[in-house]
C-alpha cells in the first residue's frame, strides 16, 4: 500500500520501518558492543480477499551500524515473492529493494540530524507499527498512505528530538525537507513537513499533530496533508489503544485499534497470556475522485477482528477476519501470518 520499493502495488500490505523505541534499544545495544547489529523479520502471509487467495513469503532484514560515538547508520530492505490468482491459475511477482537507508548524527541530547533516505514522520504508523514483526494485523490501515507522498519516505534531511522534557510531560518534534528523486530504489517527492507530540508518562498517554506539504510541480498542484494521533497504554492493564486521523486534498480517514494481553493467569509468558485479541475499526471518505492517494476510490468502512498468539523465541501467529463495506461491494477478508523476529550482533566484541 505504501511504496513500490517494498511491496507490489496490487497487493498492498504493511511496509516501512522500525519503531523508534526499538531503534533506540538497538542503537544502545550496538554501541555498547561496538559492533553492527543484524535484525529483521521473516514471514509467510496468506490473504483470502473476496474468495481469492494469495501467498506472500517475505524477508525484511535490517542492519544498524554505529560509526563512532556520534554517528549511526541504519538500513532496511524487503525481499518477497508474491503468488496471486490470475485467469484461473496462479501468477507471481518478486521484489527486492531498500526500504530506507540513513545516517543519524547526535548533535546534542535534544537534537538528532538525519540524512539520506528516511521514513516520513507523518503520524506514527509509518515509523512504529508497519514492520512485519511489530504490526498486530497483516494489512496496514486503508488511510495510512495519506500524507506519505506515495513512497512513504523522503530523500534529504530531517531534524528530530525532544523540545521539552520534565517529570510530568515531554514534547517531541520531527521536521524534514525532501528533494525530488525518480530513482527506482530511492524515489521521493519534493516536500516538507513535520510532527509534534506530547507524552504524559503518568498516564502513558501520547497525542500528536502532523503536517506535510507537497512542493512538487506548479504551485496549484501543491497539496497539504494534516494528521493527528492518540495512543494510550493504561498502566498494569495489558491494554493498548491506538488511533490516527489523516486528511489530504482528495481523501481523508481514520482508524482505531485496541489489543489486549492478560497478566491474570501467570503473566504474559503463560499460555493464556500469550493470546492477544485485536480489534480495528477504520473508515475512509472521498473528497474527490481525481487522485486516489492510495485510498479506495469510494467511501469505505472496514472492521478487523484479529486473534494473535505470541510463541516463545520471537515467533508470532497472526490471524484475522475483516468485513469491508463500500458502494463497490461488500466482501470478507481472511488473513493468516507466521512471523519470526531475529536479532543478533554481527560479531562479538573483542575483549580489551
Amino acid at each position: 500500500m505504501f511504496s513500490p520499493r517494498a511491496f507490489p502495488p496490487s497487493h498492498g500490505s504493511s511496509v516501512k520501518w522500525l519503531a523508534p523505541l526499538v531503534l533506540c534499544l538497538a542503537a544502545q545495544i550496538s554501541t555498547a558492543q561496538n559492533t553492527p547489529l543484524l535484525s529483521g523479520g521473516l514471514a509467510f502471509q496468506t490473504t483470502t480477499n473476496a474468495g481469492q487467495t494469495s501467498y506472500l513469503p517475505l524477508l525484511e532484514p535490517l542492519v544498524a551500524v554505529p560509526l563512532g560515538e556520534k554517528f549511526f547508520f541504519e538500513s532496511r530492505a524487503a525481499i518477497l515473492e508474491d503468488f496471486f490468482p490470475s485467469n484461473g491459475k496462479y501468477d507471481h511477482s518478486h521484489f527486492a529493494g531498500f526500504t530506507y537507508a540513513q545516517v543519524a548524527f547526535l548533535a546534542s541530547p535534544r537534537l538528532t540530524l538525519v540524512a539520506g533516505d528516511y521514513l516520513l514522520p507523518f503520524n506514527v504508523y509509518n515509523e512504529r507499527l508497519s514492520p512485519v514483526w511489530i504490526s498486530n494485523l497483516q494489512d496496514s490501515p486503508l488511510m495510512s498512505s495519506i500524507g506519505l507522498m506515495s513512497s512513504a519516505s523522503g530523500l534529504g534531511g530531517m531534524a528530530r528530538g525532544k523540545a521539552v522534557q520534565t517529570s510530568k510531560y515531554s514534547i517531541d518534534y520531527a521536521a524534514f525537507f525532501s528533494a525530488r528523486s525518480g530513482n527506482q530504489q530511492f524515489g521521493a517527492t519534493r516536500a516538507a513537513g513535520g510532527r509534534v507530540s506530547l507524552y504524559v508518562p503518568a498516564h502513558r498517554l501520547e497525542a500528536g499533530l502532523s503536517y506535510d506539504r507537497s512542493l512538487q510541480g506548479p504551485q496549484p498542484q501543491h497539496e497539504n496533508f494534516y494528521g493527528a494521533h492518540v495512543w494510550w497504554e493504561p498502566k498494569d492493564m495489558g491494554l493498548r489503544f491506538r488511533s490516527e486521523f489523516a486528511r489530504g486534498h482528495h481523501a481523508q480517514g481514520y482508524w482505531i485499534e485496541a489489543d489486549y494481553r492478560t497478566w491474570a493467569f501467570g503473566g504474559l509468558n503463560s499460555w493464556v497470556g500469550r493470546i492477544e485479541p485485536v480489534f480495528r475499526m477504520q473508515q475512509t471518505f472521498r473528497r474527490d475522485n481525481i487522485v486516489s492517494d492510495g485510498v479506495p476510490l469510494v467511501n469505505t468502512q472496514r472492521a478487523d477482528f484479529g486473534l494473535n498468539y505470541n510463541l516463545p523465541h520471537n515467533v508470532r501467529i497472526l490471524t484475522s477476519y475483516s468485513r469491508q463495506f463500500s458502494s463497490s461491494g461488500d466482501h470478507n477478508i481472511w488473513e493468516t501470518s507466521i512471523v519470526y523476529r531475529y536479532l543478533f550482533p554481527a560479531w562479538k566484541e573483542k575483549s580489551k
